[in-house]
């Protein structure tokens, strides 16, 4: 497992995300948490092709902080089966990554 990583989600409102975003940096599982969009997404769900708006939020969080992040995230998202995918930060300035690192804790 990587030492400290990105993580990201989608939600469909602007509201949505930012209440995730802060409730996940309030708890100590995420040193960041930032709301981008709206984006525009394409995706199959129930067979069929839609298209909509969605909002992404951006975690940087310490690596042994993925567990609980996760399930902070699938217990408090508004989709049923949300997307959770984390990537490991391969080279960071030291300042910063001590920062995440005291941030969640």
């Amino acid at each position: 497992m990587a030492d400290f990583l990105i993580v990201i989600t989608t939600v469909d409102t602007h509201d949505a995300a930012r209440k995730l975003s802060r409730s996940a940096v309030e708890a100590g599982l995420a040193a960041s948490g930032q709301v981008t969009g709206p984006i525009e997404t394409t995706y199959r769900h129930l067979g069929e092709v839609v298209e909509g708006n969605e909002y992404q939020v951006t975690f940087r969080t310490a690596g042994d902080r993925r567990e609980a992040l996760e399930g902070h995230i699938v217990h408090n998202h508004p989709y049923d089966s949300p997307e959770v995918i984390a990537f490991g930060i391969d080279a960071g300035r030291a300042d910063y990554l001590d920062w995440i690192t005291r941030a969640t804790r």
